[in-house]
């Protein structure tokens, strides 16, 4: 009996998801140079299925980053179907703060991709502005933050923080310094009004942040900003 093809391809999606959170883990825990045997024997499959997906140590890296960006960033819209849009950036702010300690660990690894060529990071600052514009544009609509919000910014604030309380004991003190920020983002909203300056899928309407110029512009356009490359 043959088995249909839908079946294999959802079993090599799960399998590739099982790779890529026990690469997630391995490259957290051990550094970048862990074994990419010991990484599929966690995730339950074969080296030769981990190698059909990912055919190098550097591609492997990539992958696990950019998955885990991509989870983060995604789940922005599905937050805004389940909650008011002020709650549900502060729920993304949470799900971002631990996003960013669990990858710590792979700091060393994303280096070493990116020693050999690779660019973890190519995708980082659109997915996350785009993620954060969305959230913002929902509470500006609604009337519940400011409508004048750069998603840049607000990136910049959020990175700041999880940096300094990376820390496990650090993480209520991290809660408290985002419920102030969010106060920040409240602040000035007073029904629903234009958020034309949190608009558009990204790049020229966030780096435009209602406000930079064209020759900031284009040395932007050319450089990830810090808070986008200290993403491991």
């Amino acid at each position: 009996m043959t088995t249909k093809p839908s079946v294999l391809r959802a079993d090599a999606r799960r399998n590739r998801e099982r790779i890529l959170e026990a690469a997630v883990r391995a490259f957290s825990e051990k550094g970048p140079d862990v074994a990419i045997d010991a990484i599929a024997k966690a995730a339950g499959v074969g080296s030769a299925t981990l190698y059909r997906h990912f055919p190098t140590r550097e591609a492997l890296i990539e992958a696990a980053y950019r998955n885990e960006l991509a989870r983060v960033c995604d789940s922005a819209a599905t937050l805004l179907d389940g909650h008011a849009p002020d709650r549900a950036l502060r729920q993304w702010m949470d799900d971002f703060i631990d996003y960013l300690a669990a990858k710590q660990g792979m700091a060393d690894a994303l280096r070493a991709a990116a020693a050999s060529g690779a660019d973890p990071f190519a995708e980082t600052l659109d997915r996350l502005a785009t993620a954060i514009g969305t959230l913002l544009h929902a509470g500006a609509d609604a009337g519940l933050l400011r409508p004048d919000l750069d998603p840049v910014d607000v990136g910049f604030s959020l990175a700041g923080i999880g940096l300094i309380t990376s820390a496990p004991a650090q993480r209520e003190r991290a809660g408290r310094l985002l419920d102030l920020l969010l106060d920040g983002l409240r602040y000035g909203a007073d029904g629903p009004a234009s958020s034309s300056c949190v608009r558009g899928s990204v790049r020229d309407g966030l780096l435009d942040r209602c406000g930079i110029g064209l020759a900031e512009r284009g040395s932007a356009a050319g450089r990830q900003p810090r808070w986008a490359e200290a993403m491991p």
